[in-house]
């Protein structure tokens, strides 16, 4: 089991306190299955927030860094001309700054440079994300004032306008609707307008897509990526700064990054906040990598994009392997991936996976390691497209061992 002494005697302590002396070991087991610890991951979410979202590989010796020291002059150096400096390259901007998440940028974006005054935001994007995250709720916070333009589904540029003119507004906030969308009877106005209010426009792309074009795959934009806003394009079309997350579209590590100007971006580091919100050397150091990958336009070296663009040809062939070695009870089964991590929300991506009569999943999650799947119609599905190929045996093993 190999848990510590301590945690050992701890479950023991627990099981007499019970009056159940026996269940000591299952006590320990349960905690030694809290801890953290790899998973497959075969749900078909390539960005599944409970399993840490993007995948990234991280390996480093204990040995210093140049973290915050310039090597030329022998004096300190920043944090920020790392990983920051090498994103803001890939995205066309003129400087980036790395926090330690996406609401964090925001917080520190409104802190900055709308404290006490004004920011417009359309009442359609006045959205809520996973884990209570709330638009009015981070500005409130920020010290900055909501101002309130247009309904739910229709906002237009008048709308804007009236605000600008009656309030002196520090910020336009653009807020992508990054987990659910509004169809139908609706409106909405772009970047490209709002920057010609005068006001700089502060765009939370959430997601992080680098850039529409996708210049690091081979293939060119896949379909599922619709109309997803692009940190490239956005600050094209005028935006003033974007912020973005570095755990989903983007491929890297949890951070937030915010990106644009450089004037501004300095006023953002500079704020007492954003040492409170910096991240460490370790992501720092992963960020890096992905961002050194996009500029070698090396798609197959970030993991969310290998996965994402395999051709369902390749998954079909690794699913009759997989069903070929395990036998009886699997078959293999069309099915349909999401990005997920409130990307491209609505949206699939065909994929093919491996199909067990009934629902399997516990017993796949007691494995060592766990393997999380999925039950859709009275079947347990295991999308490949989630599972890193390198993990196929690994599958194999926990499907010949299933009862």
């Amino acid at each position: 089991m190999g848990l510590p002494h301590p945690l050992l005697v701890d479950a023991a302590r627990q099981a007499i306190a019970a009056g159940d002396p026996a269940s000591a070991r299952e006590r320990a087991e349960a905690v030694a299955r809290s801890l953290l610890q790899p998973v497959v991951n075969a749900a078909g979410v390539l960005l599944h927030t409970n399993l840490g979202r993007a995948p990234v590989a991280v390996s480093t010796d204990a040995r210093y860094a140049n973290l915050e020291f310039d090597l030329d002059t022998g004096r300190r150096g920043s944090r920020r001309h790392h990983a920051g400096a090498l994103l803001a390259r890939a995205a066309g901007a003129e400087d980036a700054l790395v926090v330690n998440n996406c609401a964090a940028a925001v917080l520190l974006v409104l802190a900055t440079l709308a404290i006490e005054r004004a920011v417009v935001v359309s009442r359609g994007e006045l959205v809520e994300i996973g884990g209570g995250f709330r638009v009015p709720e981070v500005m409130a916070q920020s010290g900055a004032r909501l101002v309130e333009v247009g309904t739910t589904n229709r906002t237009r540029r008048s709308d804007y306008a009236a605000a600008v003119a009656a309030e002196d507004p520090a910020l336009i906030l653009k807020v992508h609707q990054s987990n659910y969308r509004i169809v139908g009877f609706t409106e909405s106005v772009g970047v490209r307008e709002l920057a010609e209010l005068g006001v700089p426009v502060v765009a939370d792309v959430g997601s992080g897509l680098l850039d529409a074009a996708t210049p690091w795959l081979e293939a060119g934009p896949p379909a599922w990526v619709g109309g997803e806003p692009a940190v490239r394009q956005t600050l094209i079309e005028g935006a003033a700064l974007v912020t973005f997350s570095g755990d989903k579209l983007l491929g890297g590590p949890q951070a937030g990054v915010i990106a644009g100007r450089a004037d501004l971006v300095e006023r953002c580091a500079r704020h007492p906040l954003a040492r409170a919100l910096r991240p460490g050397g370790l992501v720092l150091g992963a960020l890096q990598q992905t961002a050194l990958a996009y500029l070698r336009r090396e798609g197959d070296a970030i993991p969310f994009w290998r996965m994402a663009s395999l051709p369902v040809p390749a998954l079909r062939a690794r699913a009759s392997a997989l069903v070929g070695a395990v036998g009886a009870g699997a078959e293999v089964v069309e099915c349909e991936s999401v990005p997920g991590g409130g990307s491209v929300p609505g949206l699939v991506i065909a994929s093919v996976g491996i199909g067990l009569h009934g629902d399997r999943t516990a017993a796949l999650r007691a494995g060592d390691p766990p393997v999380i799947a999925r039950v859709h119609e009275g079947r347990t599905i295991l999308d490949l497209r989630s599972v890193d190929p390198a993990d196929d045996a690994v599958l194999a093993k926990a499907l010949a061992s299933l009862p």
